[in-house]
């Protein structure tokens, strides 16, 4: 018994309309396949009905700097995708996704707290200091390095 996916991509192709599952085949191996930097700078956004895979460049220098490596992609493309590869391939200047942001970590940082030997040390590096606002700030920021340094010590 034959699949409905299987007919359904059957009749569409009949109708030369190209398999969906094509383009998501290109996007799941494009940034593997063209590295890093291309994928920031160009994505697949759709196949045409002659199988060209048709490519968004965030500028027109990078549409035209990617169209002469376009023999080199597609077929490193090719050799990716297998079967339901792309024909061709064509840059044009257009959106392209911005990369995910990387999740940062939800766990607060426990910031070392100066004891009062620190503080004291901090006030006797600051004494001679003749300004009582800057003297103070910077007896707060000596201490509070102090106390990281000792807390970085212990681990």
């Amino acid at each position: 018994m034959e699949r409905l996916e299987d007919s359904v991509r059957g009749v569409l192709r009949g109708a030369g309309v190209p398999d969906a599952g094509a383009l998501a085949d290109v996007v799941r191996v494009w940034p593997i396949t063209v590295g890093d930097a291309i994928s920031r700078a160009a994505w697949p956004q759709r196949i045409a009905r002659d199988g060209t895979l048709l490519v968004a460049a965030s500028s027109s220098t990078w549409a035209f700097e990617l169209g002469l490596l376009a023999d080199e992609i597609l077929a490193k493309l090719t050799a990716a995708v297998g079967e339901g590869a792309p024909t061709g391939i064509r840059f044009a200047p257009g959106a392209v996704p911005s990369p995910a942001a990387p999740v940062a970590d939800a766990t607060p940082v426990a910031r070392p707290v100066a004891d009062d030997a620190t503080r004291l040390l901090a006030d006797e590096l600051t004494l001679a200091m003749t300004d009582e606002k800057l003297r103070g700030t910077i007896a707060r920021a000596a201490a509070a390095s102090l106390a990281r340094a000792a807390a970085d010590r212990h681990f």
